[in-house]
């Protein structure tokens, strides 16, 4: 089983779902393999799939990959997930989808911000940091991963949140 392969059976299974395939791992596990799939999409808020439309596409990738056969005779477990806070923004839209987030951003010049995500286009992030706003091109981040808060301020909250 190759992730490449796996990739070219599962990417068109997820885009029916409006899914995007992430990240293919693939971790040895005894006699078994974990096969972990990562996705993202939209979902119907703009900001990230809905579990039960991972659940879904989740049992559409178990079909395919056993028709396709890609895991020959080896035992293996799926396992599908979307990329979740711990996972690095690297994409447009991965930092759409987190719009009013907090996130911890290190500059390729070793300066670390922390700022609430207020907007993006293909090029930068526009963060709210301390009241004041700054344009952080995307060129000048190293690595920004977004913040668990417990109690995330009103204000920043998506209209689902609120719900």
């Amino acid at each position: 089983m190759k992730e490449s392969q796996v990739a070219g059976v599962l990417t068109p299974i997820f885009a029916q779902f409006g899914l995007e395939l992430e990240a293919v791992e693939i971790i040895p596990a005894g006699k078994r393999r974990l096969l972990r799939v990562v996705v993202d999409g939209d979902g119907p808020g703009g900001t990230g799939p809905l579990l039960d439309d991972i659940a879904e596409a989740s049992k559409a990738a178990s079909a395919a990959l056993d028709s396709a056969d890609v895991a020959g005779n080896a035992a293996y477990t799926l396992e599908v997930t979307s990329r979740g806070v711990s996972r690095p923004l690297e994409l447009p839209r991965h930092w759409r989808r987190n719009t009013g987030r907090l996130v911890v951003v290190r500059l390729s010049e070793g300066d670390t911000i922390t700022g609430r995500i207020v907007s993006n286009t293909d090029d930068g992030v526009r963060l709210n940091v301390d009241g004041e706003d700054r344009h952080v091109p995307f060129a000048d981040v190293d690595r920004a991963l977004v913040q668990v808060e417990l109690n995330r301020p009103k204000a920043a909250r998506s209209e689902d949140e609120e719900g």
